[in-house]
C-alpha cells in the first residue's frame, strides 16, 4: 500500500498548492485576488516541486496518469502497478480539492461567477475548440513527459537533489509558455479529481461541471504523455 498512499499524498499536495494558488486569485475577498497567471503557475510549479520530495523515493512521484502510462509504454513501469497508480492519483487529487475547498469556506458565497469557481477546480479553454484544445494539451503533456525523462537521464540533479526542483521549473515553463489557451491541465487526474469535487460539494451558487469539456483534459494529456515517452526512446535510447 506505500505506493498507493505515496501517490495519493503527493497528488493532493500539489492540488492543494495548485487549486490553492488558483482560489487565491479568482474568489472575491481573497488577499491574492486579481494577483494573476504569474502566481498560478509559481503555485503549481512549487506543489510539483514539494510533491516530488516528498513521495519521490516511496513512488516514483509520477503523480499524474499521463506519466505512469508514457513510462509503462516504454518499459519503464510494470503495467501490472499502472491501474493503483492511476486511482491513487485520482483519489489524491480529489483529496486536495477538497482540502482547498475548506480553506476558502467563506470565499465561495462571496463569488457570484460560476466560471471562477469552476476554474478553481478544473480547466476550462480561453477559446472553447475543443479539437484545438485537445492539440494545447497534447502538446503541454508532451513537453512535461519528455521533459521529465530528459531531467532524470542527467546523473548530477539526481544525485544532488534538485531533480523534483528541476520538475518543478519545468511545470513553471509549460504554464507560462503553453498554459493559457487551456488552463494545462497536462495531467487527467488533476482535472478529474477537482472536477468530480466540484460536482460533489456543497458550494453556494456553484452552476455546472462542464462534463462536456472534461473529456479533453483527460484524452489529451495522455495521447501527449505516451507520444513525449515514444518520443524521447526514440531519440535517445531507454
Amino acid at each position: 500500500m506505500k505506493p498507493f498512499v505515496a501517490e495519493a499524498i503527493g497528488t493532493a499536495l500539489l492540488i492543494v498548492f495548485g487549486d490553492g494558488a488558483v482560489a487565491g486569485v479568482l474568489l472575491n475577498k481573497s488577499k491574492a485576488q486579481n494577483s494573476g497567471w504569474m502566481v498560478i503557475t509559481t503555485g503549481w510549479a512549487m506543489g510539483v516541486a514539494l510533491a516530488v520530495y516528498a513521495v519521490g523515493r516511496i513512488s516514483g512521484a509520477h503523480l499524474n496518469p499521463a506519466i505512469t502510462l508514457g513510462l509503462a509504454v516504454i518499459g519503464k513501469f510494470a503495467w501490472s502497478n499502472v491501474p493503483q497508480y492511476i486511482a491513487a492519483q485520482i483519489v489524491g487529487a480529489f483529496l486536495g480539492a477538497v482540502v482547498v475547498w475548506l480553506a476558502y469556506l467563506a470565499h465561495w458565497p462571496e463569488t457570484e461567477d460560476q466560471a471562477a469557481k469552476l476554474s478553481v477546480f478544473s480547466t476550462m479553454p480561453a477559446i472553447r475548440r475543443m479539437p484545438l484544445n485537445l492539440i494545447t494539451e497534447i502538446i503541454g503533456t508532451f513537453v512535461l513527459v519528455f521533459g521529465v525523462l530528459a531531467i532524470l537521464a542527467n546523473a548530477a540533479p539526481t544525485q544532488s537533489g534538485l531533480a523534483p526542483l528541476l520538475v518543478g521549473l519545468l511545470i513553471w515553463g509549460i504554464g507560462l509558455s503553453l498554459g493559457a489557451p487551456t488552463g494545462y491541465a497536462i495531467n487527467p487526474a488533476r482535472d478529474l479529481g477537482p472536477r468530480l469535487a466540484h460536482a460533489l460539494l456543497p458550494i453556494a451558487g456553484k452552476g455546472s461541471s462542464d462534463w462536456g469539456y472534461s473529456w479533453v483534459p483527460v484524452v489529451g494529456p495522455l495521447i501527449g504523455g505516451v507520444i513525449g515517452a515514444a518520443a524521447y526512446v526514440g531519440c535517445f535510447g531507454g
